[in-house]
């Protein structure tokens, strides 16, 4: 009975050796170089650079508090848009607290757009806290408020919207959207007159 047990032994460590080694070192680092080889930039993250300086992702959402800016969706993750705190706030529909802040939320938002309705998107978190879109109506509220504060018009910037707009994967993956990181760097580099 020991002898069998012995005997099972070596060809268990060996294959549990030899798969630990296939599949949790050679697997990783050859998908790792394919990745790097094929598409370097979504394998490091699709980040942005400024003068060699990183920005940003276009992965990822940020925090856009300038009424120069389009708004992004808010964030529960930390203290927002916390890649290390990726999360929901977990607070339910009946909520007092996620009511309050959705109710500050669409009052700041009617107050730049008024007889508007609000889109949910601007005032609703993400299931991740991170994400980077919105929907193009929430984008295309943002319009007049944008082009009013940067001087610039209204149907320049409305084509700018309308020219970010995604569109689902292959017709039907997806719904479309707006990477509010990207529609903000076109505007920055379209340029306006100084702020006031």
């Amino acid at each position: 009975m020991n002898k069998d047990f012995t005997t099972a032994l070596r060809p268990a460590l060996v294959m549990t050796l030899l798969f630990a080694l296939l599949l949790g070192l050679a697997y990783p680092l050859a998908l790792t170089g394919i990745g790097q080889a094929i598409f370097p930039d979504q394998a490091n993250g699709s980040l942005v650079r400024d003068h060699g300086k990183v920005v940003g992702s276009t992965l990822v959402g940020q925090a856009f508090t300038s009424d120069r800016y389009f708004n992004t969706r808010p964030s529960a993750a930390g203290d927002g848009y916390d890649g290390l705190a990726s999360s929901g706030s977990n607070l339910g529909p009946t909520s007092r607290v996620l009511a309050e802040r959705v109710k500050d939320d669409v009052a700041r938002f009617s107050g730049t757009s008024p007889g508007q309705p609000v889109p949910a998107d601007l005032v609703t978190t993400s299931a991740s806290g991170l994400d980077p879109h919105i929907s193009p109506e929430a984008a295309f509220f943002q319009v007049d408020r944008v082009a009013r504060v940067r001087g610039i018009d209204r149907a320049v910037v409305r084509k700018m919207v309308g020219d970010s707009v995604e569109h689902p994967l292959m017709a039907f993956l997806g719904e479309p959207r707006v990477n509010v990181f990207k529609l903000n760097r076109r505007l920055d580099a379209f340029g306006s007159k100084p702020a006031a």
